[in-house]
């Protein structure tokens, strides 16, 4: 089978774990930077370009798309979809995931317990904001951040307000959410392959910290999941479309509590705390997903 990654740094953890896990199961594996890979479309043709060379030929493709590049990786993604070449994550679920409002509303939809969360635009709905998430203290969330960027703990009124104004001077949306004291700086990512949680780790944000995310110097360890939140994860994934997923959930009284459901979750953490072969889960769905078998080469000299 030959596979295609869309990475733009092949020497990321992710990225060279997956290309290994390919190759040892005797797969031929190219990763490409997806912004340098342009589209031409005409009638009865969407083809795909890497500089001079067309990109032809390829049996599954694993995005791994940025935040920052969202809406230029997931044009590239619905190329591939128009060959009807399969892709691990689809183009719609990719931009759904991306937007933390519309996959909350879309959690409510389906009936998940999330964190109570409120959106507004005019300032003058501050004080209704703050008082619908249960007062202060509230967590504050820019739409578009990521690993823990934008993410603001507001311990007063006072200092909720202050900063709500703040973001909506700049014109920047934003979430206002209650925060789960029970959690105590803990979330929990649940790693979903193909509606099954293959893995699953407790973060525990460093002291002082709100912030769970490995990135902000977070710890993390191995969990086993409580069935309500096994099925928490498989479900939220399945809601927004995606076959691979990480799942970020509190632990409250009320139960699983979902924060985010990511659609490019990386692997170093969860595979040096599961000791897991994520990654090889990853390429067997694939196997799966394009009708090819995968033969399992021996380690040595790999």
């Amino acid at each position: 089978m030959k596979i295609a990654i869309l990475s733009r740094n092949k020497e990321l953890y992710s990225t060279r774990r997956l290309v290994e896990a390919a190759e040892q199961r005797g797969h031929q594996v190219r990763v490409f930077d997806h912004t340098k890979l342009y589209m031409v479309n005409e009638t009865g043709e969407a083809a795909l370009y890497y500089g001079n060379e067309k990109v032809v030929g390829y049996d599954a493709v694993i995005p791994r798309i940025g935040a920052s590049v969202t809406f230029y990786g997931a044009a590239v993604i619905r190329q591939f979809e128009v060959q009807k070449i399969f892709c691990t994550v689809k183009s719609v679920a990719l931009t759904r995931s991306r937007d933390k409002l519309r996959s909350l509303q879309i959690m409510s939809r389906e009936e998940l317990g999330i964190p109570k969360t409120a959106f507004a635009k005019h300032p003058k709905d501050i004080p209704h904001l703050i008082r619908t998430v249960g007062g202060a203290p509230l967590i504050i969330k820019v739409l578009e951040g990521t690993q823990g960027l934008g993410v603001v703990l507001a311990e007063t009124q006072q200092a909720a307000k202050s900063v709500i104004e703040a973001f909506m001077g700049m014109n920047t949306n934003i979430l206002v959410q209650e925060f789960i004291k029970e959690a105590g700086g803990a979330d929990i990512r649940a790693f979903v392959v193909d509606g099954k949680v293959v893995g699953a780790m407790k973060r525990q944000g460093k002291e002082g910290e709100f912030r769970s995310n490995l990135h902000r110097g977070g710890s993390s360890a191995s969990i086993k999941l409580k069935r309500s939140e096994n099925s928490a994860a498989i479900k939220a994934a399945k809601a927004m479309g995606l076959s691979i997923a990480g799942v970020d959930m509190l632990q409250s009284s009320r139960g699983p509590l979902i924060l985010e459901v990511n659609s490019s979750p990386g692997l170093e953490g969860i595979e040096n705390s599961t000791k897991e072969d994520i990654a090889g889960k990853i390429i067997e769905y694939c196997e799966r997903s394009a009708g090819v078998k995968g033969k399992l080469r021996d380690k040595v000299g790999v």
